[in-house]
């Protein structure tokens, strides 16, 4: 009997891997996992007596397929041109076919059945508005060193669960969403309050955003600068002047009051970034002076453009990786500092401390324990992992961040040696394999050795594209990073079938999306990857005097659409957002 089987046939028979997941000596199952475990429907989000949104046990997934809540049936978009535009419901977006690597031939639909369905969320970058390390000084030299809606990340990001809490089922093949993938920078800053905030965000329960003063934010919103968007006063800062921003009385008040996740009613599963193994971003760990400038209570938030030049491009072309440069600008900077009030929670955490926060079971939520990392991972400090994604399809998660400092990334000899272990395995098992990822194939160019283990090469997404390429089971690389849509096929070498390199948008920028990918089995030689891009479930329009939970969500992504600085071109093509990927078996 073929290896290739539906999801719903994987469903009604526990084979030797799931066995072994089931006793702990294989990560937990995901998709027959969730098919089996009593009650496993999706969940949906749907209003309370009061109007709010509310976690709710949706109905059994529908027997056609399901477009609502997803691009497929509209999408938010707003005018082209200059000032303050606001959004409203547009046009949704076509399904593209996309057959580069294989002909798409007639009479698939009718023949296909579904091998897996998963979402994939990816640069979340749920921020801590007020930390003393963030360099929002910058933003006249780079527009993501500081975002006018970078205060509501964490109301964006429960939205965003709540989105996928409520559909009902897979929008092609209506089979059941599986598990959820977060493909990196979770958090912004390296900081523990981030990652207790994206935790809770995923597994559930109630976060107050704020750190510093329990009572009263305190950060450049409040300033007076007008480098920044002052949103509760009359000041005529940049921002309103120039792009037409509105002033929102109480908005830092709502901003950093307390919310509550519901979490997700799927099984979820966690990649590393760069923003999370990193202060910035890109400056090497284990500083003791930026562990105790984080937590303390001074906070530069103005410089002079020429030092600010300065300090961007030496960041960009890698020159700083241990952050020297950055260390001495703030010692020098010290008088021009204001005061905070000093949070230890806004230490940065390990890489042992980010394992041991995912294996909390405080965190578990729908599971599984660790979110696909392990004991095994945390003994040896290691933040890359395999789980099963169905009876045929095998998930890899890599860690493709640099610990010497950098945002770019490269993989390390011993991961990538067991990398060609894991795939061989799976060539062997006749298994399918997704490859997770942080960075893209174009964003690991930085090959400089990891201090922690001298003499070690680093290798880049070239070598790793072409590995990739060698091994028939691989059908997609999975990543993130870039804040942009995008999606590469890789031609592979002769008799592997070749796969899809798919990059999804990030959820801070504009238009905030998420992905759902489907797999499935044509039944004449052929497989298909459908992806569909979703956003969050807050309502395209806005009301500058609705600061609820809700209203923080719609808002946040309005501000994105306007943020000076932004690039309309994160979208993509139409190739890179609702398509059919069609490859050969291999």
């Amino acid at each position: 009997m073929s290896r290739l089987r539906s999801v719903t046939k994987a469903a009604a028979a526990l084979d030797r891997r799931t066995l072994l997941a089931a006793t702990g000596a294989a990560t937990l199952t995901a998709g027959l996992g969730y098919a089996l475990a009593p009650g496993g429907s999706a969940a949906a989000t749907g209003p309370a007596p009061d109007g709010t949104l509310s976690s709710r046990r949706a109905p059994a997934a529908p027997l056609t397929p399901y477009p609502r809540g997803t691009t497929l049936a509209s999408v938010a978009t707003g005018p082209a041109g200059s000032g303050y535009r606001r959004l409203g419901a547009g046009p949704a977006w076509d399904r593209v076919v996309r057959a580069e690597l294989s002909s798409a031939r007639s009479g698939r639909a009718a023949r296909r059945t579904a091998l897996a369905a998963f979402v994939q969320f990816t640069d979340l970058h749920l921020v801590d508005v007020q930390h003393p390390l963030r360099y929002e000084y910058l933003r006249a030299q780079t527009a993501s060193a500081w975002r006018p809606q970078e205060a509501l990340s964490v109301a964006g990001a429960v939205s965003l669960v709540e989105r996928v809490n409520a559909l009902r089922g897979a929008p092609v093949t209506a089979s059941p969403l599986h598990f959820v993938m977060t493909t990196g920078d979770n958090t912004d800053n390296n900081s523990r309050t981030e990652l207790d905030w994206f935790l809770k965000t995923m597994s559930g329960g109630r976060i107050t955003p704020n750190s510093g003063d329990p009572r009263h934010y305190e950060g450049v919103q409040n300033s007076g600068i007008p480098l920044y968007w002052q949103p509760d006063t009359d000041r005529r800062d940049a921002d309103k002047q120039g792009h037409g921003f509105p002033r929102i009385p109480g908005f830092l008040a709502a901003a950093i009051a307390e919310l509550r996740s519901p979490g997700l009613n799927l099984p979820w599963y966690s990649t590393v970034g760069n923003h999370d193994a990193l202060p910035g971003g890109c400056y090497a760990p284990g500083d003791s002076f930026f562990a105790e400038f984080a937590v303390g209570g001074r906070k530069l938030m103005e410089l002079p453009g020429s030092a600010s030049k300065a300090i961007w491009d030496n960041v960009k072309r890698g020159g700083d990786p241990k952050g020297t440069a950055f260390r001495d600008l703030l010692r020098s900077n010290t008088r021009a500092m204001r005061r905070v009030t000093p949070d230890e929670a806004r230490a940065p955490f390990t890489p042992a401390e980010y394992l041991a926060a995912h294996l909390d079971p405080a965190h578990t939520g729908p599971g599984p324990v660790g979110h696909g990392y392990t004991r095994d991972n945390l003994a040896a400090v290691t933040q890359y992992y395999t789980f099963r994604i169905s009876g045929d399809v095998l998930g890899v998660s890599l860690d493709t961040t640099d610990p010497g400092g950098h945002y770019e990334g490269s993989l390390g000899t011993s991961q990538l040696r067991w990398l060609v272990h894991q795939l061989q395995e799976a060539e062997r098992n006749g298994d399918h394999v997704v490859v997770f990822s942080h960075h893209t194939s174009k964003s690991m160019r930085n090959l400089r050795e990891d201090p922690h283990h001298p003499g070690e090469q680093r290798h880049g997404g070239k070598e790793l594209a072409a590995l990739l390429g060698r091994h028939r089971p691989v059908l997609a690389w999975v990543n993130g990073h870039s804040h942009k849509n995008a999606i590469t096929p890789h031609t592979g070498e002769p008799g592997t079938g070749g796969y899809w390199e798919i990059s999804t948008a990030s959820h801070v920028d504009f238009p905030q999306l998420a992905r759902i990918i489907e797999i499935t089995d044509n039944h004449d030689g052929t497989l298909s990857l459908f992806t569909t891009c979703v956003e969050s479930a807050a309502p395209s329009r806005t009301d500058f005097t609705d600061l609820s939970q809700t209203g923080l969500a719609a808002l946040y992504r309005e501000l994105a659409f306007n943020a000076p600085g932004s690039r309309a071109t994160l979208s993509g093509t139409p190739g890179d957002r609702n398509t059919e990927l069609v490859l050969k078996k291999g």
